[in-house]
């Protein structure tokens, strides 16, 4: 029979691949924030970028930076699972770490837009999980951005406009959900995820306990 230990100690389970994506002052900074900082079982995917460091940022921490030399030779490499120009630097998500890490039972957030979720969806679907965050009205969102004091009208209007084209892809996401209070979106986010490790293919202990109880 087995000891107390081993029967009372968590099932291995692979990891997945977390996505967040929202049109710009929707919540989906905050909301990961929030989930980084209650959940210990996650981390943030660090990405690949061409672009300087700012100051304070670390590299290996806020981003891996590299020359575009490194980058084209890992595009060549097939190493990223998805990558895109932005405002002329190139970011990727890398694959090798990440995969090496799902095995063992690691979590990955991603703070990325729609274009790069599907092209990480169309790399490793099994291991992803959508989540699209909605703001409760247009009117709302630009009050939002507004209320930041960071940018001009001109780039405000800029924004909203890339924001509906955003919102237009919430139908490629596995869940929406509507961020009209930020306590009560993250707590629905945070119910996605606990009930995304709990599925029944990524309980990879599973099939062991069972014979072991079948034996």
């Amino acid at each position: 029979m087995a000891d107390s230990t081993s029967a009372t100690s968590p099932l291995a389970r692979r990891g997945l691949m977390f996505i967040l994506s929202s049109p710009s002052g929707a919540g989906k900074t905050t909301i990961s924030r929030m989930l980084l900082a209650a959940d210990g079982e996650i981390k943030l995917s660090v990405s690949v970028t061409t672009r300087p460091p700012r100051p304070g940022e670390i590299d290996g921490v806020h981003y891996h930076f590299v020359s575009d030399e490194r980058f084209d030779a890992m595009v060549a490499e097939d190493d990223f699972y998805e990558w895109a120009p932005v405002f002329g630097y190139r970011y990727g998500t890398p694959k090798g770490h990440i995969r090496n890490a799902l095995k063992d039972g690691q979590d990955f957030l991603f703070d990325i837009d729609w274009q790069g979720t599907q092209q990480l969806y169309q790399k490793d679907q099994q291991d992803v999980v959508r989540v699209f965050i909605l703001p409760p009205s247009i009117k709302e969102l630009r009050r939002r951005l507004e209320s930041r004091a960071q940018d001009s009208d001109d780039v405000i209007d800029s924004r909203m406009e890339r924001a509906r084209g955003e919102i237009s892809h919430w139908d490629a996401y596995d869940y929406v959900v509507i961020n009209d209070d930020v306590d009560a979106c993250f707590a629905k986010v945070a119910k996605i995820l606990h009930a995304e490790r709990m599925k029944r293919q990524r309980q990879t202990g599973l099939i062991p306990f069972v014979r072991e109880l079948m034996s």
